[in-house]
């Protein structure tokens, strides 16, 4: 799971200034879903619709959930999105809480969106600014009939030996992992009163379409890490033992799909995953009870390598979090 400033909750509605400046949602060109690449490439998604004579807006900026926005509007050919957040500071032994308003604001050239992300600095010094672009992303495509799909020979991802055929997703990040006794272990250890360590997530060197993933993966008590299938959607991997289900906790797709059930076993057991990804459509099954069921992905979830649906990517296995281990990585490929 990933969280950092850029998540936001909030109610949306379309406020129309005049009738000449804004645009009704039957003829709004800014209405569906969006592939967003932010600045220094990272992915974000951008998902707009009408209901009930009234536009909504859903963003994923970097990294976090997927939130709506605080207001949108079309007006003079642009689209306009209003977010609110709370930033925290220590001021000596208290914590100062500030909000802020930042202003996303959009327009199309040709076939793609090109925008800016406006906010005031949090010391109160000026603005930060930060321009991206987009592309439409292709509509999803029906539910496979997962009986007719196959599946190619098995490839062991993980070796039980040691890194071959895995990398850091950025190399300037603190590897905190091993193998040791079969396992692909992640130490995430950082000391009080000594500097920050950044821990990096692992991913395979081969990239992938659709496949069957199967794998087991053990984590501390209030362990956390996830599975990205094709370094753009998370599975959630969290110590939920007991829970109910939320698209936050084990088994969800991140902040987009909540599970039906919850069969996690108590932390440092060994749970078992066993995933399927056809045709931007996932079902997960854990510890043997399917708890997702062929449902359809609408875009990337954070901290996803990219936007691109129609890309090919790797298996990354979350490390920046806490410490995990994984074993027996197999995945079988979707035979064309």
């Amino acid at each position: 799971m990933f969280t950092r400033a850029y998540s936001f909750r909030v109610v949306v509605t379309l406020f129309a200034l005049s009738l000449g400046a804004t645009v009704s949602a039957a003829e709004n060109p800014f209405i569906g879903a969006w592939e967003l690449t932010l600045p220094g490439g990272s992915a974000g998604w951008l998902g707009v619709k009408e209901t009930g004579g009234h536009l909504e807006a859903s963003v994923m900026w970097v990294a976090g959930s997927v939130e709506p926005v605080a207001s949108v509007k079309v007006e003079d050919a642009r689209l306009i999105l209003t977010r609110h957040h709370t930033s925290e500071r220590k001021v000596g032994g208290s914590t100062v809480k500030k909000n802020i308003t930042e202003t996303i604001t959009a327009s199309l050239e040709g076939d793609q969106l090109k925008g800016v992300s406006v906010k005031p600095r949090e010391n109160g010094s000026g603005e930060e600014r930060a321009e991206f672009t987009g592309k439409k992303s292709p509509p999803l495509p029906s539910a496979p009939n997962l009986s007719k799909i196959k599946f190619g020979p098995p490839l062991e991802l993980f070796n039980g030996k040691d890194l071959t055929g895995w990398r850091l997703t950025d190399s300037s990040a603190v590897n905190g992992w091993s193998v040791k006794n079969g396992e692909l272990a992640n130490h995430n250890t950082n000391e009080e009163g000594k500097p920050h360590k950044n821990f990096g997530n692992l991913r395979t060197d081969q990239e992938f379409e659709d496949f069957n993933l199967k794998l087991e993966v053990r984590y501390p008590e209030h362990g956390n890490s996830g599975i990205y299938l094709r370094g753009m959607y998370e599975v959630q991997v969290e110590d939920s033992y007991g829970q109910e289900p939320t698209t936050h906790n084990i088994g969800s797709i991140y902040s987009r799909i909540k599970p039906t059930s919850n069969p996690s076993k108590p932390a440092g057991q060994w749970q078992d995953f066993d995933i399927t990804f056809v045709d931007r459509h996932v079902t997960v099954r854990l510890n043997g009870k399917e708890i997702i069921s062929n449902h359809p992905i609408a875009g990337c979830t954070g901290g996803a390598l990219w936007s691109d649906v129609t890309r090919p990517g790797p298996i990354y296995l979350q490390g920046d979090h806490t410490s995990v281990a994984y074993r027996h990585i197999v995945l079988r490929p979707v035979v064309k």
